[in-house]
């Protein structure tokens, strides 16, 4: 039941004592009067006295003396008194701190996300979202490793490709394609590959690699090709996999949306034009969807906003 004033949803009895009851009471001894308290609590004053009269036979004890002329407290009824309105004073400020934090974008975000995306686009988008929300902090893991939200106290985390748990609230944020793609610089005195097939006869620049080798997945309509390449360098940082491939070490394979203005100006040759990663979807993933606190519905927010090089926007 709520009380209007006074609301403890979240623990409605006491042992055997309805918290209300208590509540009601202790409104009562303040005021030392029923139809003040009544007042305050916005209920009949007939509601209030009966509540307060179901307290004392709860507890078999006389907590207020009444009379024509005066209310006051019995011994027994001063004692308890003392002992329940710094309690329900302290539940009451707990509860509106818990409010206050619902409707006050303020507090701390901790957010999880890809190493490719641990470079200057993104931290300026945080730094432009720090300075527009002051009172929020942001704790943030930079990590290809997928944390688990509710073990180690994830709000948020950004995630690439299909996700594996069921349970976790998902938004999408956009979707991203790959480019083969090569400086003019490396493909001098080199025959550019014809076939998906050819990459593997060529030196690849290589994201997440392990011994220098990966698999790169392309898409040509029905077509399908999964093909090993190898490289000089291999790294966890999309930073300096695009900074290699831009030095002509070998061939990238960047988000459409990240070399299509260097594809225009001449900066990059897009190898193999036919054929594209799959499309490949990115997601918000947070743990509930009930009582998302405002901070976080605010960075949400922002994220569908920005313009990452990394993904393409949803229309």
């Amino acid at each position: 039941m709520e009380i209007s004033g006074i609301n403890f949803p979240f623990m409605q009895k006491l042992g055997m004592t309805d918290l209300n009851d208590i509540a009601i009471f202790v409104k009562v001894a303040q005021f030392e009067s029923f139809s003040r308290a009544a007042h305050a609590l916005g209920m009949p004053v007939s509601t209030v006295s009966r509540r307060v009269t179901a307290l004392e036979e709860q507890l078999g004890v006389t907590l207020l003396q009444r009379t024509t002329r005066k209310l006051s407290l019995t011994a027994q009824g001063r004692a308890y008194f003392n002992q329940c309105s710094e309690p329900l004073s302290q539940l009451d400020d707990a509860e509106r701190v818990l409010v206050n934090a619902q409707r006050k974008p303020e507090g701390l975000l901790r957010i999880t996300v890809p190493v490719v995306l641990g470079q200057e686009p993104f931290y300026d988008f945080v730094s432009a979202f720090l300075k527009s929300h002051p009172l929020i902090k942001i704790d943030l893991f930079i990590t290809n490793v997928f944390l688990d939200l509710i073990a180690e106290n994830i709000d948020l985390a950004i995630r690439f490709g299909e996700l594996q748990d069921s349970s976790i609230i998902a938004q999408r944020l956009g979707k991203s394609v790959r480019y083969v793609v090569a400086t003019p610089s490396y493909l001098e005195g080199r025959r550019p590959p014809a076939n998906p097939e050819d990459l593997s006869e060529h030196d690849c620049i290589l994201l997440n690699g392990r011994n220098n080798e990966a698999e790169w997945h392309l898409v040509n309509g029905q077509k399908s090709a999964k093909i090993q390449v190898s490289g000089p360098i291999s790294s966890r940082d999309f930073q300096s996999v695009s900074a290699f491939t831009y030095k002509g070490h070998g061939i990238g394979f960047f988000p459409s949306n990240y070399c299509d203005d260097q594809i225009e100006r001449g900066e990059l040759v897009r190898l193999l034009p036919e054929w594209a990663s799959p499309e490949i979807f990115v997601h918000a993933v947070y743990q509930t969807r009930r009582f998302v606190p405002l901070k976080l519905q605010l960075f949400l927010d922002a994220l569908k906003a920005w313009k990452s090089p990394l993904w393409i926007p949803l229309r």
